[in-house]
């Protein structure tokens, strides 16, 4: 496992992390075998671990809680995420700050977490969703130093909404933000532009979520797959969605490299660019930690075959359905 300097907080943090939303809430998910694989991890070097409250309604924090007490003698950080106040992912750009996290809302929902954690203090708490109108306000800002302040958290960091990685900028330079999570994958390269640069400028750490496009960068679906009605991706991979999905993952796979899967091939994209501090595919079985965690050597992907993956790109606006 290689480590990266995680910003300002000068953490050295697994370059691979752990997304845990898939425990809680996706089809077959199970809690004994979500165990199994976040020890196997922790074996194999991984140290930072994400999830949120938002996650079965804490469930995916009482999973790490666990797996943290199961190795106490290590250090393993944690990093969970606040729900906005009227539950509703992502926010949309009329949204105040009060109907998302009032500082009352901050400090219950810290506490909360702090509760299902079972820890006294978390490495990086986030918000969940975010409004780069809301820089200036000096709500969130008070309400986040309070809690640096009587030690419930050491870092605050900002989980940006889908496709809309310049939906942060200002509050970034507030100075408030130590870290912020962006959807940064082969598809979706638009945080190079803007994001990636500024973060780099003000040394802050970046989270690079949906490695694998929601699945798609696995290579395994079909325009006939389909998820159970529980299922949150029954409602994100609309026909529409899925069609043009699956269609731009094929393209890929002449690309891949013989030897190499193309899940492989996603990460080592991401891991390609120094600028990203850790990436966190969700990993529910123990095979998929190996397969994950075994593209962390250092090695990247040949600079011809980056190029060619950067015309991949594929810039998209939220939708209805992109949650």
């Amino acid at each position: 496992m290689e480590y990266r300097r995680f910003g300002r907080t000068g953490w050295n943090v697994s370059e691979i992390g752990y997304g845990m939303w898939g425990m809680a809430g996706w089809t077959e998910s199970d809690d004994a075998q979500s165990d199994r694989s976040l020890d196997l991890a922790v074996e194999n070097g991984c140290n930072f671990f994400d999830t949120a409250w938002g996650y079965g309604a804490g469930k995916s924090e009482q999973i790490l809680g666990r797996l943290v007490k199961r190795h106490s003698g290590q250090r393993l950080y944690v990093a969970t995420k606040i729900p906005p106040k009227n539950m509703k992912w992502p926010s949309k750009a009329g949204y105040k700050l009060e109907d998302c996290f009032p500082s009352d809302h901050i400090i219950e929902y810290t506490e909360i977490s702090l509760k299902n954690l079972g820890v006294e203090t978390i490495d990086l708490q986030q918000f969940h969703v975010w409004e780069d109108a809301w820089a200036e306000n000096e709500e969130w800002q008070r309400a986040v130093e309070k809690l640096k302040a009587d030690g419930k958290i050491q870092h605050m960091g900002v989980s940006v909404n889908r496709w809309e990685p310049e939906n942060v900028l200002n509050t970034l330079r507030t100075g408030h933000i130590s870290s912020v999570q962006v959807i940064y994958n082969i598809f979706d390269q638009a945080p190079v532009d803007t994001l990636f640069p500024l973060c780099k400028e003000l040394d802050v750490a970046t989270i690079a979520r949906v490695p694998f496009d929601e699945g798609t960068l696995t290579g395994t679906f079909t325009k006939e797959t389909t998820f159970p009605e529980e299922d949150w991706r029954s409602t994100y991979f609309v026909p529409d969605n899925l069609n043009a999905s699956v269609e731009h993952a094929d393209r890929l796979k002449p690309l891949v490299p013989e030897g190499m899967t193309m899940p492989e091939m996603a990460l080592r994209f991401i891991l390609s660019n120094p600028d990203v501090s850790t990436t966190i595919p969700g990993m529910r079985k123990a095979p998929h930690v190996l397969s994950n965690l075994s593209a962390s050597d250092g090695k990247g992907l040949p600079k011809d075959l980056l190029e060619e993956l950067k015309q991949h790109r594929w810039d998209r606006e939220p939708t209805e359905w992109s949650q």
